[in-house]
This record gives C-alpha cells, sequence and structure tokens, in this order.
C-alpha cells in the first residue's frame, strides 16, 4: 500500500488524500490579461521532476504542499505553504 506523510497526522494510506494540482503562483485576476489568466488556468509545464503539488487530508481537512519526483513518483517531503 502506498502511503503519503501528512504534517498533521504522518504516514496514511493515499486513499486519505485528494490531489490538487501543481502549486504555481497565480496572477492577481484583478489586473492580469486574459491570455495571462487562460495561461494559469489551462497550461502545465509537464516537465518531468520534482514538482511543489497540492495534496488534501480528506479525514482531517488539511491541506498541504508535496515535493513530488514526477519520474519516480516518489515523495521527497511534505510541508505547509509557507514553511519552506
Amino acid at each position: 500500500m502506498k502511503l503519503l506523510k501528512c504534517p498533521v497526522n504522518g504516514l496514511r494510506p493515499i486513499d486519505e488524500f485528494a490531489y490538487g494540482g501543481e502549486l504555481r503562483e497565480m496572477p492577481d485576476p484583478q489586473s492580469c490579461s486574459d491570455g495571462e489568466w487562460a495561461d494559469y488556468v489551462f497550461n502545465r509545464t509537464g516537465a518531468p521532476g520534482v514538482k511543489p503539488e497540492w495534496w488534501y487530508h480528506i479525514p482531517s481537512g488539511t491541506w498541504f504542499v508535496a515535493e513530488r519526483n514526477t519520474v519516480t513518483d516518489m515523495v521527497e517531503r511534505t510541508y505547509f505553504r509557507g514553511e519552506a
């Protein structure tokens, strides 16, 4: 069984989590152009390597960041946003 480390609850089965997408900086919706907003919403680099991703622990309602290597599918670390 694959496990993922929640910063609050420790190692838990992967089926307790939901993937929230790649962590990227959001442009200001009030000042960016339609093209910049569309790029943010629809485009990803897709390059292999270590990516920061949003993950959600469903039972505890906890959002956190996991740095996952997309080549090996191994999570290198998990943390709350702002704890770099």
